[in-house]
């Protein structure tokens, strides 16, 4: 089929567009910087230069499009609010699929949305979703946890460097899940009817909390972790002094997303019936402990192979 992905040089959109192309899907992508999103056109894709906040971008980039596949959030470095982009921009993409009749749509949430509603991004993806179950599109909403790409950053990185770990709160469980099994399923739904008007959850095989992510790592990498701890009322001191300057609106919303994860809120879902609709087994999925293994295998060979490297240089330099 024809698709238009929206956030295609994202950590998940770049896997789902990957994915599309290699199931033989025609794919689209709507990007701001066609220089930065060069690697999708290597991959077979098309790209159109635009911006979701410009309705003209949008309808110019609908052209001949089946399905509209939307992994798009507002990145740290945007200077506007996320209330600018991430709505007013779902508004426009929204709004032109329903009047140039582009009738299916995938929508990449998060979970749990109705129960943060005070945090910014979490208010914007409910309000989106109730937007879609209102509309007459056929839409499939994906409510998602959190990537395993993540933890690699905010985890297993600093453990290996000997750096301090921030955590804050109550330790939060999190179903991560592999984006290349999240691509999967979503590019499965595509064209599966079964997928229509439904929100499924999309989480991994199992939840895990900051400690026992962070015992991950100093088994695999056989180091021990620094772990710093914040309160969660500093952060929310934070996000309140910033909040007062308009420069720093985004730090402040962003802030207020750590009391998602701090909450003590399990973010796991039952995935039986995404599952079934989508014909995928749970034992395929990549489980954490697995992914974080071949990180750690992968990088400290790696390492190995470059201090060989350098030991061959050195001995090239002696007299003897």
């Amino acid at each position: 089929m024809k698709i238009l992905l929206v956030g295609a040089t994202g950590t998940l959109g770049r896997q789902i567009a990957k994915q599309a192309i290699e199931d033989g899907h025609q794919v689209r992508c709507f990007v701001r910087n066609p220089k930065k999103a060069s690697f999708l056109q290597e991959w077979g894709c098309e790209l159109t230069k635009g911006n979701i906040l410009n309705s003209s971008d949008i309808k110019y980039a609908l052209q001949d499009i089946e399905v509209v596949i939307d992994a798009a959030t507002s990145r740290p470095d945007d200077p506007r609010s996320i209330y600018e982009i991430d709505w007013d921009g779902k508004l426009n993409l929204f709004n032109a699929c329903e009047s140039l009749k582009v009738n299916r749509v995938i929508f990449l949430s998060i979970l749990h949305t109705e129960k943060f509603r005070n945090v910014p991004l979490m208010d914007i993806k409910f309000c989106t979703e109730k937007l879609l179950e209102k509309s007459d599109l056929n839409y499939t909403i994906f409510k998602c946890a959190a990537f395993m790409q993540g933890v690699i950053g905010q985890f297993a990185i600093p453990v290996l460097d000997s750096q301090a770990v921030w955590m804050s709160g109550n330790p939060t469980k999190i179903a991560y899940m592999n984006t290349q099994d999240m691509a999967k399923a979503i590019v499965s739904a595509i064209d599966n009817p079964k997928a229509h008007r439904k929100a499924l959850p999309l989480v991994g095989p199992k939840a895990w909390d900051s400690n026992e992510v962070i015992s991950l790592c100093e088994k695999f990498s056989e180091k021990k972790a620094k772990i710093f701890r914040v309160s969660p009322f500093l952060i929310n001191v934070t996000q309140k002094v910033v909040s007062f300057f308009q420069d720093s609106l985004n730090v402040a919303e962003r802030l207020a997303f750590a009391e998602v994860t701090s909450s003590g809120e399990s973010l796991d879902a039952d995935m039986r019936v995404t599952y079934e609709i989508l014909n995928l087994k749970k034992e395929d999925m990549t489980s954490l402990d697995s992914y974080i293994k071949e990180y750690y295998q992968q990088i400290l060979k790696r390492l190995k192979e470059m201090e060989a490297d350098l030991n061959i240089e050195e001995k090239k330099r002696l007299p003897f």
